[in-house]
């Protein structure tokens, strides 16, 4: 029923509405390749609706001074909702990013409510009001909100971004305005019906759907936001950090990754096999932190490579709502010739295929956007061994020694997440921290439990990540109070 409207309107200030222009976006089920939904495409116009009536709710201090506990009632509030609504939401996602139903089912959807309760519960905790030592003076560090916060999100996670990113904020006491990825608003939408149902003030959650260069650009310069979030690639992020720089607005940036995985020859071949094929094929390869260059010890590099290419065949591939599928399709067509791009440009430059991956055709789903996962090798100067493909492309390198696996590591421009595999312990800790990422894990990839920061830096991105402490303290704003006592 929720599909069933001629479109599915904005949500701004509490009201669903249309864009100004009247124009609209098709939403494109990629595992069919057909129109499924169409959506209001905001424009600068709407942009500035949003962000007003973000003000206007923020000045009326129904939210920003609402007492804490009061607020945070709210949010778990949200949450349950999130909770009940936990089967609607998963569907939106498969049927708007093509993954499996039940990997949005199992933890991206419970992810959204359990960091919208985390929050909650943690700005209750924190202290507004902290003193300060400072001889001759009596005073105090107050923080409170800093009002209307932005946020551009991708497609990879919609419903776990926007649940997982506006959390901080809206527990800090502020407002957002919200743009979605043109190619994924479904769940978003559906989300702030929950807002709604919730008992949130009106203005408080606002989202304006629409293009990136239209809708996304007027928001990151808009001069009424005062944080900027922005997640998605490295280039746009460049654009996004100098249209908040010249209104000297504060801006986070979580970019893109070419993540790698050390694993040494002592540890257990079958499970790093498991563990990395299945990070590379989670959504597609569709996750900026996912490990997608294999550092591999030479003492086992055949036996892993045979291990890794029967598993990755093994994959069931096809349409996301099917309870069987364990890869869905790629989010668009055109993320699908960009992985197809990449493949053909790897070859080209000297790379060999273990396994070749490329176009699949998927019965009964023919118009869908699917390709097979791929296993490459070669010299790590490799364009598939360089940049971010986002989508299922491993690309496998030898090392001999601890310090060359770390040089073939850090070697990448990216800094996001990178892991290693090891039953020494000793050796696992010291190789973790001189890998350059906001993120290393040991014995795993891309776990993430809740309270842990994760800053990324170089091309990944800066002003941190994940779901710490910090990232509530980041939405309030600290002011010092100082009064002399002589």
């Amino acid at each position: 029923m929720y599909l069933a409207p001629d479109h599915i309107k904005m949500f701004v200030g509490g009201e669903w509405t249309d864009a100004d222009s009247g124009a609209t976006l098709d939403v494109i089920d990629p595992g069919e390749g057909k129109r499924i939904a169409r959506v209001s495409s905001g424009d600068a116009s709407d942009i500035g609706r949003a962000v007003d009536a973000a003000q206007d709710a923020f000045r009326s201090g129904l939210w920003s001074k609402m007492d804490v506990k009061s607020r945070a009632a709210a949010i778990r509030r949200l949450a349950d909702l999130v909770d009940d609504h936990r089967t609607i939401l998963a569907q939106l996602d498969s049927l708007d990013v093509g993954k499996p139903v039940w990997q949005a089912y199992d933890a991206d959807v419970p992810n959204v409510s359990r960091t919208l309760r985390y929050y909650a519960d943690l700005s209750v905790q924190t202290q507004s009001r902290v003193p300060i030592t400072a001889s001759g003076y009596d005073v105090h560090s107050f923080r409170e909100p800093y009002g209307v916060c932005a946020f551009i999100f991708p497609w990879n996670y919609p419903v776990e971004l926007i649940g997982t990113g506006i959390a901080p904020a809206l527990a800090a006491g502020n407002t957002v305005v919200v743009k979605p990825a043109e190619d994924t608003p479904l769940s978003s939408l559906y989300f702030c019906k929950l807002v709604q149902k919730a008992g949130i003030p009106d203005g408080v959650v606002n989202i304006v759907t629409g293009l990136g260069h239209t809708a996304g650009a007027a928001l990151s310069k808009h001069p009424g936001i005062k944080r900027m979030s922005f997640t998605g690639s490295p280039e746009v992020g460049k654009l996004i950090g100098e249209a908040c720089g010249r209104n000297l607005v504060p801006v986070k940036l979580e970019l893109g990754g070419k993540g790698a995985a050390v694993v040494f020859d002592d540890f257990d071949v079958g499970s790093a096999v498991k563990g990395l094929t299945d990070a590379v094929t989670a959504n597609s390869g569709q996750l900026c932190c996912t490990a997608t260059r294999w550092v591999i010890h030479e003492k086992i590099l055949d036996q892993f490579v045979k291990q890794a290419v029967e598993t990755l065949q093994s994959i069931k591939i096809g349409y996301g709502l099917e309870p069987s599928t364990q890869m869905g399709p790629l989010v668009s067509e055109k993320q699908r010739q960009r992985v197809l791009g990449y493949l053909k440009r790897g070859e080209e430059e000297g790379a060999r295929k273990l396994l070749a991956g490329g176009p699949l055709r998927v019965p009964g789903h023919e118009g869908g956007f699917y390709v097979s996962p791929a296993l490459l090798t070669g010299s790590p100067e490799n364009v598939c061994a360089r940049e971010e493909i986002f989508g299922p492309v491993a690309y496998v390198l030898p090392f001999s020694s601890e310090q060359e696996a770390i040089e073939l590591v850090n070697m990448s421009n990216y800094g996001l997440a990178n892991s290693v595999w090891t039953n020494d312990l000793e050796r696992a800790n010291r190789v973790a921290e001189s890998l350059t990422a906001g993120t290393s894990w040991i014995n795993a990839h891309n776990d993430s439990p809740l309270g842990v920061p994760s800053a990324a830096c170089n091309l990944s991105g800066m002003g941190g990540g994940g779901s710490g402490p910090e990232a509530l303290t980041d939405y309030l704003r600290p002011q010092s109070i100082v009064r002399p006592l002589r």
